[in-house]
């Protein structure tokens, strides 16, 4: 690609601009909770779909400042709370980017602690430590005085805005679309024509990056965008 058509990528404007967001997540406990294995496989089974995003995606905010340990709260509560190692490693080993929507992540989640009862029934029946209370979010949306309307321009205000902006766009957002994509993609390949860029940052990795690393990230992918 010449010079100028490089250039003119980043410089063409939107047909609709990029407002970047933030938003502040207020918790609320819902009806279920889990004393013990049995328990927590029934609440999974019922609890709302809320809940399943908020303990294994929405809750990424939190880890994203840790490079160890468990990527979800269920993992976490089967490790620390019930002594489960086996079960806590197959539940982080979830990947929420090979699923298309809550439910089928919920049923792979609810396969996974009946497969471990079945191969260990003791379990089921043997108290935690401490109960699992499922709680969900309702997202505050806070608008931010950062806007894009061109690739270049996009590329700018990633740098500046706050981790929460990058987390509301790129993992939250990912409830509303039904986990089949996030804001950043949606935008780039709508309105910037780059569906191939678009699909690699829907492959950035969200377990195993920091926040920043993912705003690295996504700023080197679209630095090296070519139409």
């Amino acid at each position: 690609m010449s010079t100028v058509a490089t250039a003119d990528l980043f410089s063409r404007a939107a047909p609709s601009p990029f407002h970047f967001n933030s938003s502040a997540s207020l918790l609320r406990i819902e009806r279920e909770r889990a004393a013990n294995l049995g328990e927590f496989l029934e609440a999974l089974r019922s609890c709302p779909e809320e809940s399943i995003f908020q303990h294994t995606i929405q809750t990424l905010q939190e880890h994203h400042y840790i490079r160890e340990g468990f990527s979800n709260d269920f993992a976490h509560w089967a490790y620390t709370d019930c002594n489960e190692a086996g079960l806590a490693e197959r539940l982080a080993s979830l990947d929420v980017r090979a699923f298309t929507s809550i439910s089928s992540l919920r049923e792979q989640i609810v396969r996974i602690v009946e497969e471990y009862i079945r191969l260990n029934p003791a379990s089921r029946d043997r108290n935690a430590l401490k109960p699992f209370y499922f709680c969900s979010s309702q997202s505050v949306i806070i608008p931010t005085p950062f806007v894009a309307h061109s690739l270049g321009e996009f590329i700018e205000e990633l740098k500046k805005v706050s981790v929460h902006s990058i987390h509301h766009h790129f993992i939250e957002a990912r409830l509303r679309l039904k986990l089949v994509s996030n804001d950043f993609s949606m935008w780039l390949e709508k309105e910037i024509g780059l569906p191939k860029v678009a699909a690699r940052l829907n492959r950035i990795d969200i377990y195993t990056l920091t926040l920043e690393d993912v705003r690295q990230q996504l700023i080197r992918i679209l630095r090296s965008a070519t139409a």
